[in-house]
């Protein structure tokens, strides 16, 4: 059945009420029953990350191993089932599934099904440190989401110039180290040439490990020009992305979750969700 349009939007058709209401309490920071839940589940996420930490240490992995793998799978399968209930009650769980947020979901429950396959592979549940961002939501930091909205844009619009810096960069790690592989050779420690890019790249960035470094005056020069070429560079891909924010301008925006495709980033006034037209 096709609904009827509204304003330019194709109206929404009528959801179920246990969805609607699931949808407050999970993914809804407004209400009190939203917001106890996601403090509920920030301190779980908490709670489940330092018993992964406290079981990669040997002392109390010995005397607490089986208690330390038990929560694990507790909190693993909350996670499962609140996971599942996300899936419910959007109207496009697909959407979801796809999103940021919905990835991150899906990849802090993983781990632990796979470490029954490969063992160790349960220590990459510390990912779930991620779900904490929800935090700036639940907290009305309105502010700083629209902080981050901006950085995001301004990172995607500078994406083509960064490519190119890149670009730019590998181009000069290789010239600098095919010519420090001639000048100094596998005596000095230059045994290949990407050995030698190696060194370009770890000098390029002002890293300096200092694990290969130059014996003859010829290389040493080329170093010092590497170098200083080195502070030169850092500075170029932060002003590309410091003009690209001064060109983005901030807006007011809402933690509003759409309830069909689950985004978020809406303006303050929005009615309907400007990615996929669900009414809000």
């Amino acid at each position: 059945m096709k609904w009827p349009k509204d304003a330019g939007h194709e109206v929404t058709p009528p959801r179920a009420h246990w969805r609607t209401v699931l949808h407050e309490v999970i993914f809804e920071a407004d209400t009190r029953l939203g917001k106890g839940f996601d403090v509920l589940l920030i301190v779980s996420i908490l709670a489940s990350v330092i018993a992964v930490m406290l079981d990669s240490i040997a002392a109390v992995q010995s005397h607490y191993g089986s208690l330390l793998y038990a929560i694990e799978w507790v909190f693993t399968i909350i996670f499962t089932v609140e996971y599942l209930l996300r899936l419910m009650c959007v109207g496009r769980p697909l959407k979801y599934a796809g999103s940021f947020y919905g990835v991150v979901d899906l990849l802090a429950i993983i781990p632990t099904y796979v470490s029954l396959f490969l063992p160790g592979s349960q220590y990459l549940l510390v990912i779930r440190i991620l779900r904490i961002l929800r935090i700036f939501r639940i907290l009305k930091l309105v502010p700083y989401l629209g902080e981050a909205r901006l950085l995001m844009k301004a990172l995607r619009a500078s994406s083509h110039k960064i490519a190119v810096f890149i670009y730019t960069v590998m181009t000069l790690v290789v010239i600098f180290g095919s010519l420090m592989y001639v000048i100094e050779g596998g005596g000095n420690g230059f045994t290949s040439i990407p050995r030698s890019i190696y060194w370009a790249i770890v000098t390029l960035t002002t890293v300096g490990y200092g694990d290969i470094s130059p014996q003859t005056v010829l290389g040493q020069t080329l170093a010092s020009m590497v170098m200083i070429l080195g502070y030169a560079i850092i500075a170029v891909p932060t002003g590309i992305v410091t003009v690209e924010m001064s060109r983005a301008f901030g807006r007011k925006v809402s933690t509003q979750v759409c309830p069909e495709c689950s985004a978020e980033g809406h303006d303050a006034d929005a009615r309907h969700c400007k990615f996929c037209g669900a009414v809000l």
